[in-house]
């Protein structure tokens, strides 16, 4: 392959959407106006954008996206102006949600890219699990209309329910569903009190849909 050759091959398509797969794991927004965005996930951008810290119902950049296993927070920030903006998280896969007027979904705190203006969010802990060593105990609770980018380790799977999932492996649940936590007996005997995998998230119901990874953040 030439040099030009390969140029061709992997320069920006854009193809008129707001929030674009450059590829896998790079995310192409067409910036006109502000979204918000993981602070350092930009890789590149052009024409007229500024940066800057976001506050947050949470109080301060830092408490955005806050871990109850790490009491410290995610920093986020706010992209603004016209051009072309790229993001990625330390290579992890992106996938794009379109989310309506009025429909919701919930991410963990770590696997949140950017999500528009337009998208209003609330931060959750499950309650339940905040004093275990259980990762993914905060989730960003986002409502449309809006495009919204999360990220996986690894191609996702998208469960029914009923299904119980590990909370370090479990990336994002329809808003229509509520899990509740649980300790898996069998897995404590088995594997040890200290083991993530002894504490599961239920989801119960025949509507809505869970996405896990096959990764566990936090280990």
């Amino acid at each position: 392959m030439t040099l030009e050759d390969f140029a061709t091959a992997n320069e920006p398509t854009q193809e008129g959407d707001t929030f674009q797969l450059q590829n896998r794991k790079l995310l192409s927004i067409d910036l006109d106006g502000s979204v918000t965005a993981l602070a350092g996930s930009m890789v590149a951008y052009s024409g007229d954008v500024t940066f800057s810290g976001k506050a947050s119902a949470e109080g301060g950049v830092t408490g955005f996206l806050k871990s109850k296993a790490t009491s410290e927070g995610t920093d986020v920030m706010e992209a603004q102006g016209t051009g072309r903006l790229y993001l990625a998280d330390q290579g992890k896969e992106v996938g794009i949600i379109n989310l309506a007027d009025g429909e919701s979904v919930s991410v963990n705190g770590n696997d949140v890219l950017a999500f528009a203006s337009s998208v209003d969010y609330e931060i959750g802990t499950i309650d339940s699990l905040a004093g275990s060593s259980a990762g993914g105990l905060t989730n960003v609770y986002l409502t449309g209309p809006g495009d919204v980018a999360i990220t996986t380790h690894g191609d996702p799977v998208v469960l029914r329910p009923p299904v119980r999932t590990d909370p370090s492996a479990t990336v994002a649940w329809s808003g229509s569903l509520s899990p509740s936590a649980d300790v898996n007996r069998s897995l404590s005997d088995l594997v040890g009190q200290s083991s993530e995998e002894t504490y599961q998230l239920e989801f119960t119901g025949d509507e809505g849909f869970v996405v896990v990874q096959p990764f566990e953040e936090g280990t």
